[in-house]
């Protein structure tokens, strides 16, 4: 089977020379006290989703039907733990407390994970696929606007633990052995896509310094928030969607 990207929103754009805030690295950036405290939300949030991500796939493990799945789980559960630890490293490294930046994100991550537990092996699968890519899209899109130092630790941490390739190998043989399976399969991915949308805007909405960078640009910090540029953005992320749906043999 051929490898499946982990695609996300800028796959079908040509990225611009980079610019302002995306030009400069943290020293230079984070004189800006409103850019600062947009990363440090960013950070909170990343390291937090990191470690439920570590949680979540480690309880996955316990659904796996053979000993060799539940051991390629645990590899990736261990993979999200490190990227967590670098991120709580980072914000101990800029003076935050690492505790403190991830509160503000603790019930809204919890709350989804809880609304949108799976009932067996493929559900989880389809999960961890459909629904942590669509949050690393998100942060993605947030990365653009980040200095040249956060950018490169965000971007490392949402690279792929492996899930992708594993998780379409395993829901495409299911559906190739009970194709009676995929629609309940599809209407479980939809389930997940609005509840992580919804759980991206609130994000969006809830923490004013990130939500002005996002909208307002490198260079526009005081720009204000245009729902414009955050519907844009949110058709991007349903677009990269589409194309996870089609790998894993999914109608969209």
């Amino acid at each position: 089977m051929p490898t499946v990207e982990n695609a996300s929103p800028a796959d079908d754009s040509t990225p611009a020379e980079a610019t302002g805030i995306a030009s400069q690295d943290w020293a230079t950036a984070s004189a800006s006290p409103q850019y600062r405290a947009a990363v440090v939300d960013l950070l909170g949030a990343l390291a937090y989703g990191e470690l439920a991500a570590f949680e979540r796939l480690a309880e996955d493990a316990k659904l796996a039907p053979t000993l060799d799945d539940k051991a390629e789980l645990a590899a990736m559960a261990s993979a999200e733990f490190h990227h967590f630890e670098q991120l709580r490293d980072r914000l101990a490294k800029i003076e935050v407390e690492p505790t403190a930046a991830m509160q503000p994100f603790a019930q809204g991550v919890d709350d989804f994970h809880r609304q949108t537990a799976p009932s067996d092996w493929l559900e989880g699968l389809v999960k961890a696929y459909v629904g942590d890519s669509i949050a690393s899209d998100f942060y993605r899109e947030v990365a653009s606007h980040l200095d040249t130092d956060t950018r490169a630790l965000v971007l490392g941490v949402l690279d792929d633990t492996g899930h992708g390739n594993f998780a379409v190998e395993k829901v495409r043989a299911a559906i190739e052995a009970d194709p009676r399976c995929g629609g309940r399969l599809a209407l479980w991915a939809r389930r997940l896509m609005g509840e992580a949308l919804s759980q991206a805007q609130r994000v969006v909405a809830e923490r004013d310094a990130l939500s002005t960078m996002l909208v307002g640009g490198v260079d526009g910090m005081a720009a204000g928030f245009d729902l414009a540029a955050v519907g844009e953005m949110f058709t991007r992320i349903t677009k990269a969607h589409t194309k996870r749906m089609a790998a894993l043999g999914l109608a969209a």
